[in-house]
Protein backbone atom coordinates (compact mmCIF):
# COMPACT_ATOMS: atom_id res chain seq x y z
CA UNK A 1 0.00 0.00 0.00
CA UNK A 2 1.40 3.37 -0.70
CA UNK A 3 1.63 5.75 2.30
CA UNK A 4 0.03 8.87 1.59
CA UNK A 5 0.55 12.45 3.16
CA UNK A 6 -2.20 14.00 6.04
CA UNK A 7 -5.82 14.45 4.88
CA UNK A 8 -6.65 18.16 4.33
CA UNK A 9 -7.54 20.19 7.29
CA UNK A 10 -11.27 19.95 6.33
CA UNK A 11 -11.50 16.83 5.96
CA UNK A 12 -9.81 15.53 9.30
CA UNK A 13 -11.87 18.05 11.03
CA UNK A 14 -15.18 16.04 9.96
CA UNK A 15 -13.40 12.93 10.52
CA UNK A 16 -12.65 13.65 14.19
CA UNK A 17 -15.81 15.48 14.36
CA UNK A 18 -17.98 12.04 13.05
CA UNK A 19 -15.59 10.09 15.27
CA UNK A 20 -15.65 11.79 18.51
CA UNK A 21 -19.58 12.02 18.50
CA UNK A 22 -19.94 8.13 17.64
CA UNK A 23 -16.49 7.37 20.22
CA UNK A 24 -18.68 9.14 23.37
CA UNK A 25 -21.56 6.67 22.42
CA UNK A 26 -19.23 3.53 22.60
CA UNK A 27 -18.14 4.99 25.66
CA UNK A 28 -21.41 6.11 27.39
CA UNK A 29 -22.61 2.71 25.98
CA UNK A 30 -19.80 0.96 27.73
CA UNK A 31 -18.72 -0.88 24.23
CA UNK A 32 -15.37 0.44 25.15
CA UNK A 33 -13.02 -2.07 27.05
CA UNK A 34 -9.50 -1.35 28.39
CA UNK A 35 -8.13 -5.54 28.83
CA UNK A 36 -5.33 -5.31 31.12
CA UNK A 37 -3.30 -8.31 29.97
CA UNK A 38 -0.82 -7.17 28.17
CA UNK A 39 -0.07 -4.33 29.87
CA UNK A 40 4.16 -4.32 30.79
CA UNK A 41 4.79 -6.42 28.06
CA UNK A 42 7.66 -5.06 26.28
CA UNK A 43 7.88 -4.79 22.50
CA UNK A 44 10.48 -4.68 20.16
CA UNK A 45 11.39 -3.07 16.56
CA UNK A 46 12.84 -3.34 13.33
CA UNK A 47 14.87 -0.22 14.74
CA UNK A 48 16.47 -2.00 17.96
CA UNK A 49 13.97 -0.20 19.79
CA UNK A 50 11.68 -1.26 22.34
CA UNK A 51 8.47 0.19 24.15
CA UNK A 52 5.91 -1.10 27.13
CA UNK A 53 2.37 -1.58 26.36
CA UNK A 54 0.92 0.98 29.01
CA UNK A 55 -2.96 0.55 28.22
CA UNK A 56 -4.72 -1.69 25.63
CA UNK A 57 -8.04 0.01 24.40
CA UNK A 58 -10.34 -2.47 22.67
CA UNK A 59 -14.04 -2.20 20.62
CA UNK A 60 -17.28 -4.23 21.84
CA UNK A 61 -17.21 -5.76 18.32
CA UNK A 62 -17.14 -8.77 15.81
CA UNK A 63 -13.55 -9.78 15.07
CA UNK A 64 -12.78 -8.14 11.86
CA UNK A 65 -13.10 -9.99 8.95
CA UNK A 66 -9.98 -8.03 6.69
CA UNK A 67 -7.34 -8.05 9.91
CA UNK A 68 -4.81 -4.82 9.15
CA UNK A 69 -2.61 -3.81 11.60
CA UNK A 70 -1.42 -0.12 11.82
CA UNK A 71 1.19 1.25 14.03
CA UNK A 72 1.87 4.95 13.97
CA UNK A 73 4.86 6.71 15.67
CA UNK A 74 5.67 10.14 16.81
CA UNK A 75 7.66 12.24 19.04
CA UNK A 76 6.02 14.78 21.37
CA UNK A 77 7.16 18.32 21.21
CA UNK A 78 8.34 20.20 24.66
CA UNK A 79 7.74 16.48 27.03
CA UNK A 80 11.27 15.51 28.32
CA UNK A 81 12.12 13.58 31.44
CA UNK A 82 9.26 13.35 33.92
CA UNK A 83 6.92 15.12 31.24
CA UNK A 84 6.72 11.34 30.11
CA UNK A 85 4.28 10.40 33.06
CA UNK A 86 1.77 13.30 32.30
CA UNK A 87 0.97 11.46 28.53
CA UNK A 88 -0.15 8.12 30.15
CA UNK A 89 -3.36 9.78 31.98
CA UNK A 90 -3.74 12.35 29.50
CA UNK A 91 -4.02 10.07 26.98
CA UNK A 92 -6.89 8.45 28.12
CA UNK A 93 -8.89 11.38 26.73
CA UNK A 94 -8.44 10.56 23.57
CA UNK A 95 -10.21 7.66 23.89
CA UNK A 96 -13.41 9.11 22.04
CA UNK A 97 -11.65 10.59 19.23
CA UNK A 98 -10.12 7.39 17.69
CA UNK A 99 -12.76 4.45 18.70
CA UNK A 100 -15.57 5.43 16.48
CA UNK A 101 -13.57 5.65 13.60
CA UNK A 102 -14.92 3.09 10.95
CA UNK A 103 -12.95 -0.60 11.17
CA UNK A 104 -11.27 -0.01 15.01
CA UNK A 105 -10.89 -3.24 16.83
CA UNK A 106 -8.09 -2.41 19.15
CA UNK A 107 -4.58 -0.28 20.23
CA UNK A 108 -1.96 -1.10 21.90
CA UNK A 109 -0.93 2.02 23.93
CA UNK A 110 3.14 2.02 24.20
CA UNK A 111 5.61 4.04 26.17
CA UNK A 112 8.33 6.20 24.49
CA UNK A 113 10.99 4.54 23.22
CA UNK A 114 14.77 5.44 23.58
CA UNK A 115 14.07 8.18 21.21
CA UNK A 116 11.60 9.44 22.67
CA UNK A 117 9.00 8.13 19.95
CA UNK A 118 5.63 6.79 21.13
CA UNK A 119 3.53 4.12 19.39
CA UNK A 120 0.44 2.83 18.99
CA UNK A 121 0.13 -0.49 17.96
CA UNK A 122 -3.66 -1.00 16.11
CA UNK A 123 -5.54 -3.68 14.87
CA UNK A 124 -8.64 -2.86 11.65
CA UNK A 125 -11.37 -4.37 9.80
CA UNK A 126 -9.54 -3.21 6.38
CA UNK A 127 -6.63 -1.13 5.19
CA UNK A 128 -8.22 1.61 3.87
CA UNK A 129 -10.33 2.41 7.09
CA UNK A 130 -6.66 2.10 8.91
CA UNK A 131 -5.05 4.53 6.26
CA UNK A 132 -8.28 6.72 6.61
CA UNK A 133 -7.67 6.90 10.19
CA UNK A 134 -4.01 7.70 9.98
CA UNK A 135 -3.93 10.34 7.82
CA UNK A 136 -6.70 11.95 9.75
CA UNK A 137 -4.69 11.60 13.20
CA UNK A 138 -1.18 12.87 11.07
CA UNK A 139 -3.50 16.57 11.44
CA UNK A 140 -4.11 15.79 14.80
CA UNK A 141 -0.64 14.67 16.03
CA UNK A 142 1.06 17.43 14.22
CA UNK A 143 -0.02 19.89 16.36
CA UNK A 144 2.07 18.47 19.06
CA UNK A 145 4.68 16.28 17.43
CA UNK A 146 7.94 17.56 16.60
CA UNK A 147 7.85 18.73 12.85
CA UNK A 148 8.38 15.31 10.78
CA UNK A 149 8.19 12.89 12.98
CA UNK A 150 4.88 11.72 12.50
CA UNK A 151 4.26 8.41 10.95
CA UNK A 152 2.76 5.16 10.12
CA UNK A 153 2.69 1.70 8.60
CA UNK A 154 -0.17 -0.19 7.66
CA UNK A 155 0.12 -4.01 7.24
CA UNK A 156 -2.79 -5.80 5.78
CA UNK A 157 -4.31 -9.70 5.86
CA UNK A 158 -2.35 -9.43 9.67
CA UNK A 159 -3.87 -9.43 12.64
CA UNK A 160 -1.85 -7.41 15.69
CA UNK A 161 -1.52 -11.17 17.49
CA UNK A 162 0.46 -12.64 14.72
CA UNK A 163 2.17 -9.32 14.14
CA UNK A 164 3.68 -9.86 17.58
CA UNK A 165 4.22 -12.96 18.46
CA UNK A 166 5.16 -14.18 14.81
CA UNK A 167 7.09 -11.03 13.25
CA UNK A 168 8.09 -11.35 9.69
CA UNK A 169 11.78 -10.34 8.59
CA UNK A 170 11.93 -7.44 6.75
CA UNK A 171 13.72 -4.33 6.76
CA UNK A 172 14.97 -2.66 9.86
CA UNK A 173 12.15 -0.34 10.44
CA UNK A 174 10.57 1.56 13.34
CA UNK A 175 7.37 -0.04 12.60
CA UNK A 176 8.29 -3.49 12.36
CA UNK A 177 7.27 -5.62 15.04
CA UNK A 178 10.50 -8.06 15.62
CA UNK A 179 11.00 -11.11 18.28
CA UNK A 180 12.96 -9.91 21.27
CA UNK A 181 16.87 -10.25 20.80
CA UNK A 182 18.33 -12.84 22.60
CA UNK A 183 20.13 -12.33 25.66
Amino acid sequence: MTLQGPLAVEAAAAALWRSTTRGASLVARRRVHQPRDLIGRRLHFGDGTSAVVYRETRLESPVPSQPTVLVVGFRLRLVRGHGHAVVRPASELTTPLFVGFPGFATKLWLAHDGHGRYRGVYEWDGAGPAEDYARTLWRLLALVSVPGSVGYHVLPDLTRDVALDFPAAGPPEWWRPVLAPAL
